[in-house]
């Protein structure tokens, strides 16, 4: 009996310890108890009654993305093309996502195949091509408003690949080349324009330098020139000062020496025959000056008295001569 009662205790405690659930973090646990719910478990430890509770649904609240596989859908202009999308939800509601809809990412999926096909089906094949973010936003708008009660909240919704028909690709191939060919020539064009505008604008820089070069020797020539013809000009003026000033130094000389002669004839008491003959000692000093008329003293009358008053000058001075011996 005792054995029985230790199995029964021991059984009791193994179900018990079976029955302690731990919720890891980002997931919601959906209890239900008796078939019918009765609570959501979050992060923790949680005791499960036994028999009568049991754990639903585990449903994760983190972001998710599904991938789609591609979708056949035909544009406005009857071109058919293959787009697969990429949605990303949260879980923001446990129990509605739950119990709201069978099967929640089939109904995704399908909900957005159909919203695709809509908005597709309004554009024509180039404005499908170059629309991807309008499409994107009108989507992922359609499909949050829709999965609002399922607890679901998409927040996002991108176009994966846009696969239109082969014989499309090769004619927007084809105009791709031909539009990249089309740049290349403008881009070339535009290079050999900018080209020729920086060699034109360096030919043009080139010849203003040559012509201002050409200009700064000039004015340096005519510069020195002026100098040349300054120091010439200064050179011949310094001439004729250093000439007038030996002139009238000369001239100072010679008064000088006249005056002093005169000096020494006055202080000597000459006689009249003397002061004659010294009249005419001066005669060829009068006749090399620039003077054009020469006034002769009245007092010398005719040939015969000047040379009779040099002879008598002579005949004193030999008397003085004999006297000193």
């Amino acid at each position: 009996m005792e054995y029985i009662i230790v199995g029964v205790l021991v059984f009791i405690i193994l179900v018990l310890i079976t029955r302690i659930k731990i919720v890891p973090q980002a997931q919601i646990y959906i209890v239900e108890r008796l078939g019918t719910f009765h609570s959501e478990w979050g992060t923790g430890p949680h005791f499960l009654v036994p028999f009568i509770d049991r754990v639903a649904k585990k449903v994760s609240i983190k972001d998710q993305i599904v991938d789609f596989k591609p979708q056949s859908v035909i544009t406005k202009d009857n071109v058919s093309m293959q787009i697969d999308t990429v949605v990303f939800f949260q879980v923001t509601n446990a129990k509605q996502y739950a119990y709201g809809v069978e099967r929640p990412m089939a109904a995704i999926e399908n909900l957005s195949a159909t919203t695709l096909r809509n908005i597709i089906g309004d554009m024509v094949l180039d404005e499908t091509l170059t629309s991807r973010d309008r499409i994107n936003k009108q989507i992922t708008a359609i499909l949050d408003e829709a999965t609002d009660r399922w607890g679901i909240k998409v927040s996002r919704v991108e176009l994966k690949n846009i696969l239109p028909p082969r014989e499309i690709q090769d004619s927007m191939e084809k105009q791709m080349k031909a539009e990249r060919e089309s740049r290349e020539k403008i881009l070339l064009a535009e290079g050999e324009k900018k080209s020729k505008i920086l060699v034109a604008e360096g030919e043009k820089e080139s010849q203003i330098l040559r012509a201002e070069a050409a200009k700064a020797a000039e004015i340096l020539k005519a510069e020195a020139e002026k100098e040349a013809m300054i120091l010439r000009a200064n050179a011949v003026k310094e001439k004729k000062i250093l000439e007038s000033e030996g002139d009238a130094l000369a001239i100072a000389n010679v008064q000088n020496a006249q005056a002093e002669s005169l000096e020494r004839l006055n202080a000597a008491n000459p006689s009249e025959n003397v002061l004659k003959y010294k009249a005419i000692d001066m005669f060829p000093k009068v006749a090399d000056g620039k003077a054009t008329k020469i006034i002769i003293p009245s007092e010398i009358q005719g040939i015969a008295g000047l040379a009779a008053g040099i002879q008598g000058v002579l005949s004193d001075k030999k008397e003085n001569e004999q006297l000193k011996k």
